[in-house]
């Protein structure tokens, strides 16, 4: 199989849900097979509570947009659907035409008034899935903050955490992620909004916590390797398997 690359995008989220759907799709259509490729929280909407109903509405088609360019690439982000008469914001996994995970969200930012728009997800369900043999857990946004949540990703190849991050808290964004990159020992693919009120960091740490930031690139590729996750835990024995 083709070695996989890593991505992460960075591009502003406008009023305008199908705009936004087709510059993820044209960025997605850029990448090479074998490409993870992870996008900001929310990235086809925003937290656009004014229009809440078309937000929902506008998350079938989105799917059904994104399932087409997922063949041979594993593609991550969050959009906001209703189950159950409930609202949640589900990170979700494309994957050969396929969703082939999501969960919501479990702790929502109540600082921006989240938990009164939208239902929490469950702890349990944030767990480490494999896909291509890539072992990958998710961390959305807020979820970052909780120390009890991280060893849920421990013995994760890859991190990706999409996310909707305060331009405010932009240092946090970034110690947080490297550091999820060091204690795990393993990539980390963050992925934040370039708007004004977001910290625009998205970017790659490696195992040896390295970071490189998309800066202007609204998709930053760097080559995956599993060696540099075996040798680093080999290297530095923390009990990570």
């Amino acid at each position: 199989m083709k070695p996989y690359k890593l991505c992460s995008l960075l591009f502003k989220t406008t009023p305008n849900y199908e705009e936004n759907l087709q510059t993820l799709l044209t960025l997605i259509k850029q990448t090479d097979a074998n490409t993870l490729i992870v996008a900001s929280e929310v990235c086809l909407s925003a937290y656009d509570y004014e229009n809440f109903e078309a937000v929902l509405d506008f998350a079938e088609h989105a799917i059904d947009e994104i399932k087409k360019v997922s063949y041979d690439k594993i593609i991550i982000l969050t959009m906001i659907e209703r189950r159950d008469g409930e609202i949640f914001n589900f990170a979700k996994i494309f994957h050969n035409g396929k969703v082939v995970y999501e969960r919501a969200k479990a702790r929502l930012f109540r600082f921006g008034d989240e938990h009164k728009y939208m239902s929490e997800g469950k702890d349990e369900d944030i767990k480490i899935v494999e896909i291509d043999g890539i072992k990958i857990a998710i961390f959305i946004c807020f979820e970052m903050r909780f120390k009890e949540l991280w060893q849920k990703s421990e013995g994760a190849d890859v991190i990706a955490t999409p996310s909707y991050w305060g331009v405010l808290r932009t240092e946090h964004f970034k110690a947080i992620t490297q550091t999820l990159a060091i204690i795990n020992q393993c990539y980390v693919v963050a992925s934040d909004s370039q708007n004004d009120d977001c910290t625009k960091m998205s970017g790659i740490i490696n195992p040896q916590g390295e970071v490189q930031r998309n800066g202007n690139n609204p998709c930053l590729e760097v080559p995956y390797n599993e060696k540099e996750i075996e040798l680093m835990r080999r290297y530095m024995d923390v009990g990570i398997g």
